[in-house]
C-alpha cells in the first residue's frame, strides 16, 4: 500500500541537555549526561498531508531517553497547535508516529516505548535562525529560550554552523545555547546553557530533502 504524499517545510528547533553541538548528532551518545532529554519542534511554513493543508501550524515534542537514543526505551509527548482542525491533528499525528513514512520519524517511533497523550494547546513560537535566537512556550508543559553561544574571553557572540550532508533530521543547523529549557508536564527537565539546534528543514514521506 502506497503512503499518502506529504510535505513539511519550515523552521525547526531541537533543544536538549547535551553540551553545544550535541554529541548525539555527531558521535551518537549524549554528553555530559548519560541520558538525553529536551524538546524538538517545527513551525510549518508550507505543508500538506495529501489534500490536507498544514501551513502555519506548529508541532512540538518533549522527550527523555535513559541513555543513547539508539538504545531505545524513550518517553515522548506530542503537542499540536490548538488552532489545528481535527483533520490536521490526525494528519500530523500520523506523520509524527512514523506510520506515514520517512526514515527519521520511523526510527524515532521505534525507539520510544512510552507515549504520553497528545496535547492540543496554544504554542508560542519565536524563531530567528540568523541571530540564533528562539523561544517556544506551551503553558503548563514547556518553556525554552535559545540564544547565541558566547566566546568566554570576550563575551562576543560565536557563530557555529554544523553541516550533516547525510543527516536524517536536518542537513545543516546553527548552533545556539538553550538558556532556558524547562519541561513541567509528565516529562520533566530543567537545563541551563545546554545545546540548541536551529534549522530550516523540509521533510516528505520519502525522507529529508533539506
Amino acid at each position: 500500500m502506497s503512503k499518502v504524499p506529504w510535505r513539511l517545510k519550515g523552521q525547526y528547533i531541537k533543544n536538549c541537555n547535551c553540551l553545544a553541538t550535541c554529541p548525539c548528532d555527531t558521535i551518537g551518545v549524549p554528553a555530559p549526561d548519560k541520558h538525553c532529554e529536551g524538546m524538538a519542534g517545527m513551525h510549518i511554513q508550507q505543508g500538506n498531508y495529501g489534500s490536507v493543508k498544514l501551513d502555519g501550524l506548529t508541532w512540538t515534542v518533549t522527550y527523555h531517553w535513559p541513555g543513547a537514543l539508539h538504545e531505545g526505551n524513550g518517553t515522548a509527548q506530542p503537542f499540536i497547535d490548538k488552532s489545528a482542525t481535527e483533520e490536521q491533528r490526525s494528519a500530523l499525528l500520523q506523520i509524527m508516529s512514523g506510520k506515514a513514512g520517512n526514515m527519521w520519524f520511523e526510527i524515532l517511533a521505534s525507539i520510544v516505548t512510552t507515549f504520553h497523550e497528545p496535547q492540543f494547546l496554544p504554542i508560542t513560537w519565536e524563531f530567528d535562525k540568523k541571530s540564533r535566537r528562539a523561544r517556544v512556550v506551551i503553558p503548563g508543559f514547556l518553556e525554552t529560550v535559545s540564544a547565541p553561544l558566547r566566546i568566554p574571553a570576550t563575551n562576543s557572540e560565536q557563530e557555529v554552523i554544523v553541516s550533516m550532508p547525510n543527516g536524517m533530521e536536518y542537513k545543516e543547523f546553527q548552533v545556539a545555547q538553550a538558556v532556558v529549557l524547562k519541561g513541567t508536564g509528565p516529562i520533566k527537565f530543567d537545563c541551563v546553557g545546554t545545546h540548541s539546534s536551529l534549522a530550516d528543514i523540509e521533510h516528505t514521506e520519502a525522507g529529508l530533502r533539506a
